[in-house]
C-alpha cells in the first residue's frame, strides 16, 4: 500500500508537470504541430535515461523514492519514457530484432487502438 501511495503522489506531480510543459510549449510555438507533447516525450525520455543511468551506477535511493520518480512522476509525465526505456533494455541485451518489433508494434497497435476506439464510439453514438 505504501508503494502505491508513492506512485500516486509521483503520478499526480508528473501529470501536472506534463500539463504545464505542454501548455507552455504550445503557447510558445502554437498548436499547428503538437510541439508540447513532443517536447514532453523527449524530455521525459531523457529524464528516464538519466534516472536509469544514475540508479545503475551511483545512486541507490530507497525503493519508495525510485518508484515515486520512475513509475510515478516520469510514468505520468510521459509514458513514452517507459516505452523508450524498454527499447533501450532490449537493445542493451542485444535483442535488436525484438527492439525493432516492439517499436513497430507499439506505434502501429497503439495508434490503431486509438482509431478502433474512436470508430467504436462513433458507431454506437450514431
Amino acid at each position: 500500500m505504501k508503494t502505491l501511495l508513492f506512485i500516486a503522489a509521483g503520478g499526480a506531480l508528473g501529470a501536472a508537470a506534463r500539463h504545464v510543459v505542454n501548455n507552455q510549449v504550445t503557447a510558445w510555438f502554437g498548436d499547428v504541430f503538437p510541439w508540447g507533447i513532443l517536447v514532453t516525450n523527449v524530455a521525459g525520455s531523457f529524464a528516464m535515461g538519466l534516472m536509469a543511468g544514475l540508479l545503475e551506477t551511483i545512486w541507490a535511493p530507497p525503493q519508495e523514492i525510485r518508484t515515486f520518480i520512475v513509475v510515478g512522476f516520469l510514468g505520468a509525465f510521459t509514458t513514452f519514457s517507459t516505452f523508450s526505456l524498454q527499447v533501450a533494455l532490449l537493445y542493451e541485451r542485444g535483442q535488436l530484432l525484438l527492439a525493432a518489433l516492439y517499436i513497430a508494434a507499439s506505434v502501429i497497435l497503439a495508434v490503431g487502438g486509438l482509431f478502433a476506439g474512436l470508430a467504436l464510439v462513433k458507431s454506437i453514438a450514431l
